[in-house]
């Protein structure tokens, strides 16, 4: 037997073993939260027409703009290796000091401020 063929085999039996086993681990007795077909935390008894808080669209972006930062800080060790890495730091530092000016004045505008 080859190595293609062990490890086609190792990984169909460990995919079977795992779904074999996710059948017997679940709670057999869900509560009422569990049971219900809304996890949001919304009630769902009432009009579907309930106006929507941005604030919840803000922090989405918040996180999603620090969540790009991480993206594009990503290849920075890699980038100390090459034959410039004073312009590697250079740019890192400029992306981390605009994203700081950003939160700075989102700050200041209230714009993380949960409660009006």
């Amino acid at each position: 037997m080859n190595l293609a063929t062990t490890v086609a085999t190792i990984a169909i039996a460990l995919s079977l073993l795992l779904a074999t086993i996710s059948f017997w681990l679940p709670q057999l007795s869900p509560d009422y939260e569990k049971l219900s077909p809304y996890e949001c935390g919304f009630d769902p008894v009432g009009t579907a027409r309930l106006p929507f808080s941005l604030r919840f669209f803000l922090v989405a972006i918040l996180f999603l703009l620090f969540d790009l930062e991480l993206a594009l800080l990503l290849p920075l060790p890699w980038g100390n290796q090459l034959t410039t890495p004073f312009y590697t730091f250079a740019w890192a530092a400029a992306i981390l000091g605009l994203l700081t000016l950003g939160l700075i004045y989102e700050w200041i505008q209230g714009g993380l401020e949960w409660a009006e």
